[in-house]
C-alpha cells in the first residue's frame, strides 16, 4: 500500500462510499470538491462536516487522509442552464436526459482533478460515477470514464488510474459496501453527514437521510436504501 489517490468528493452518498473504498487501499488519498454554482450548494458545508467526523470516527483512515482541495468552477455554472445551475423546475429535456444533466461536469471534474493530482504526485483517481442506478447521464458511463483515463494520460505523459467502484452496482450495494468497508458507524456517518438532495434540502430528515423526498437523486437514495433495509444489498 504505497499509491496516492485523489477522490471526486462531492458531499454525496456515492462520493462518502468511494472515499472510504480508497482509504481502504491506497496508503495516502486526498479528496477534491468543485463549487460551480450548484443549487444545492449546502453540499459543499456538508462535505467538511463528513471529513472531520470521518476522521474522529476512522483513525486509521485519518492518518492516511491527507488534504481537501476546493476548486472554484463557476465557469461551469455561467455555461450551464440546467436546473442544477438555474432556479428551474427539474423536468426531462428534448434529448431525453433530465435537465439536471450539466454538460462537460464530470469531463471537466476529472481533467480538472488530474491537474491538481500531477503536482500533488498521485495517479489514481477515485469518481462515484454509476450506470446501474443513475439518471442517464452520458459522462457517468464507463465507456466516458475508460475514454477519458486514455486522454489524459496522453494529455499529461503521465499514467493516470480512473477507478469508479460503484460503476456496476446500484444503490443497495453502494450501501452494503459502506457498511462492508465502515460498519455501522461509516452507514451512520453516511446518512447524518452525507447529502444528495438536488433541492439543497436539509429540513426533512428521512430514514435514508435528508432531503426533499421529490427529486430523482432523493428517489434513488430513498429507493436503495429500501432495497438495502430489506436485504436486498
Amino acid at each position: 500500500m504505497t499509491d496516492k489517490a485523489i477522490v471526486l468528493f462531492s458531499g454525496g452518498q456515492d462520493s462518502a462510499t468511494c472515499l472510504a473504498w480508497a482509504l481502504d487501499r491506497f496508503a495516502a488519498v486526498e479528496t477534491i470538491g468543485f463549487d460551480y454554482g450548484q443549487t444545492h450548494r449546502v453540499e459543499l458545508d456538508v462535505r467538511l462536516r463528513f471529513l472531520d467526523r470521518l476522521r474522529a470516527a476512522f483513525p486509521v483512515w485519518a492518518a492516511r487522509l491527507g488534504d481537501d482541495h476546493l476548486l472554484d468552477m463557476g465557469l461551469l455554472g455561467a455555461i450551464s442552464d440546467t436546473a442544477l445551475t438555474r432556479d428551474k423546475a427539474i423536468e426531462m429535456s428534448a434529448s431525453g436526459l433530465p435537465n439536471t444533466f450539466v454538460p462537460g461536469r464530470n469531463l471537466l471534474f476529472f481533467t480538472t482533478a488530474a491537474a491538481v493530482a500531477y503536482r500533488r504526485d498521485a495517479r489514481h483517481l477515485v469518481g462515484g460515477m454509476c450506470e446501474t442506478d443513475y439518471s442517464g447521464y452520458p459522462d457517468c458511463r464507463d465507456d466516458t470514464v475508460k475514454a477519458l483515463q486514455v486522454a489524459l494520460t496522453l494529455g499529461m505523459d503521465r499514467r493516470f488510474v480512473l477507478h469508479t467502484p460503484l460503476m456496476w452496482i446500484d444503490k443497495a450495494a453502494t450501501w452494503a459496501m459502506a457498511r462492508d468497508l465502515g460498519g455501522s458507524a461509516l452507514e451512520d456517518l453516511i446518512l447524518e453527514d452525507t447529502h444528495s438532495c438536488y433541492r439543497g434540502d436539509r429540513t426533512r430528515r428521512h430514514p435514508w437521510g435528508y432531503g426533499c423526498g421529490a427529486c430523482p437523486a432523493c428517489d434513488l437514495r430513498r429507493s436503495g436504501w429500501e432495497r438495502y433495509s430489506a436485504g436486498g444489498g
